[in-house]
């Protein structure tokens, strides 16, 4: 699979990652032309079981698998690892409301709605090509 790229580097790993990154936007898109946009936590809090003795229960955060990641889009999930030929990374963000909030307005900015080869279906559930007056998208 590509290597996740961001300003022209290759991040492999996470000393790659700017210091406080929690996570990034990032851009996918195939040998097709097709396109994804979305988010990456480098981070995922796991909910274990309390200590024998005790009722709280206890919350570790461990690095996700970001580096294998491809898409939380069906139609990228599908694709064979070759057929990705760009894995981009726009932007880092250092809390999860920045996270959210640089994703939206990426998807804005770049007017995935109505680039038809967007795979991008929606803007936070809220967004959909329908909504845009004489939009050609499907």
């Amino acid at each position: 699979m590509k290597p996740w790229v961001y300003e022209g580097q290759e991040v492999n790993s996470i000393e790659d990652v700017p210091k406080g990154a929690t996570g990034f936007i990032y851009l996918i898109s195939n040998v097709e032309g097709k396109c994804y946009i979305g988010k990456k936590s480098l981070y995922s809090t796991v909910t274990r079981k309390p200590l024998k003795g005790t009722k709280s229960k206890r919350k570790v955060t461990k690095q996700s698998k970001w580096q294998e990641y491809c898409s939380s889009n069906k139609y990228f999930k599908q694709l064979e690892p070759w057929e990705i030929v760009d894995r981009t990374i726009i932007e880092f963000a250092y809390t999860k409301k920045h996270l959210s909030f640089i994703e939206t307005e990426a998807l804005f900015s770049l007017q995935v709605l109505r680039n038809p080869m967007s795979k991008n279906r929606n803007i936070g559930g809220k967004w959909f090509p329908a909504d845009i007056p004489g939009n050609k998208k499907e």
